[in-house]
């Protein structure tokens, strides 16, 4: 009897696997893979819940490899839900729950489609399916738990497809075939404190501060390259924690976020943030210092085999060609790209983090039969 994925989805939801708890999420997949024929493996790092499937022979050939992730955000306010959070509800052709877009649908969808289809047309490779808890989260203890895993283990995926939601309005018309990389960058001005009717006795961070935030602010980064728009940045915070208003602080703090295209890296965006801090410390005589965080490189699938052959399934059932996209934010398509060719595509992700976050149930069931239909023409 074929896998429901709409009950499945359901059932899921009804886990509340708020990161880093597993609530359930995992050992539920864990049961229904090993009923299924899948070899499973808890690959649990640092109290992080992830879970390895594997139908087939390790080691084979031709391996399809499905990554997601069963953790979701917080509830937030549960008062202003109109339905339980955790309730996995279906009303009004809705799916309502946290994570019911983002991305438990993905998930069941994706496992359905394997079991049925390694059931129905056992394949001459194997199928292998990466699911982590930590995605929402810091993402240190997930997929990359997982994948230093496989290289151990000498487990390897030949391609991948991730499950993250990528349409904006309708099933098909999107999928990923790259993602930007994002950076936040820690700044922190240290003057000298002063009475602020003589400045000319104080050193001024707030004032360096300003300054050096409407240089980055006001430089274009780039125009976009082939397959990326222009890397932005966006300045998130400028605090001084100052309550007086006589009082010239001695510190300043303000924070950047930026998402970059090919065009960049990590480490050249640091050492251009680096050379205006100096140049804005020169001026002012206002220490700068700064820390950053790299949340990920930008990378690219270019279009080819694997894009094409998920645009031919979608368009097949969906009757949309998708459109290659780099846009959006981060997924742990960032951490797969250095394993195998991965591609993204999923349902349409309106709802996802919001209150009230729920999936169309029409989706899910077609969304199903697109990954079936990849496995089966990667397959022959």
């Amino acid at each position: 009897m074929p896998l429901d994925p709409v009950a499945l989805t359901a059932d899921l939801v009804r886990c509340p696997s708020v990161t880093p708890e597993e609530g359930g999420a995992l050992v539920l997949l864990e049961r229904i893979l090993t009923e299924a024929g899948f070899d499973c493996r808890r690959v649990d790092r640092n109290g992080v819940p992830n879970l390895f499937a594997r139908w087939g022979r390790k080691g084979a050939n031709r391996t399809f490899g499905f990554n997601g992730h069963t953790d979701v955000v917080p509830v937030g306010d549960a008062a202003a839900w109109t339905r339980d959070p955790f309730g996995g509800e279906i009303a009004d052709g809705w799916l309502w729950g946290r994570g019911a877009t983002d991305m438990k649908s993905g998930v069941a969808a994706f496992v359905a489609a394997a079991v049925d289809f390694v059931q129905e047309t056992p394949p001459d490779g194997a199928v292998i399916l990466t699911i982590t808890g930590d995605e929402e989260g810091d993402s240190v203890d997930g997929t990359t738990a997982l994948l230093d895993w496989m290289a151990t283990e000498g487990e390897a995926m030949t391609v991948c497809l991730v499950g993250e939601p990528t349409c904006p309005e309708r099933l098909g018309e999107m999928m990923k075939i790259g993602r930007r990389g994002s950076m936040t960058a820690f700044f922190t001005a240290r003057g000298v404190q002063g009475h602020s009717a003589y400045p000319q006795r104080a050193k001024n961070p707030v004032s360096a501060m300003a300054r050096l935030i409407d240089r980055l602010s006001s430089h274009e980064l780039d125009k976009g390259t082939e397959h990326f728009d222009p890397s932005t940045l966006a300045v998130t915070t400028i605090d001084t924690g100052n309550p007086a208003t006589n009082v010239i602080p001695a510190l300043c703090r303000a924070t950047v976020n930026i998402r970059f295209n090919d065009r960049h890296s990590g480490a050249s965006l640091i050492r251009w943030l680096e050379q205006e801090a100096a140049e804005v410390a020169a001026e002012t005589g206002v220490e700068i210092g700064l820390s950053a965080k790299i949340s990920g490189e930008s990378f690219l699938t270019p279009p080819g085999e694997l894009s094409e052959l998920v645009a031919r399934a979608v368009e097949a059932e969906t009757g949309l060609r998708p459109e290659p996209s780099t846009s959006g934010g981060t997924s742990d398509a960032r951490f797969v790209r250095a394993h195998c060719p991965v591609v993204e595509f999923g349902l349409v992700g309106k709802t996802m983090h919001q209150v009230d976050e729920r999936v169309e149930v029409a989706q899910i069931e077609p969304l199903k039969a697109i990954y079936k239909r990849i496995l089966k023409d990667y397959f022959t």
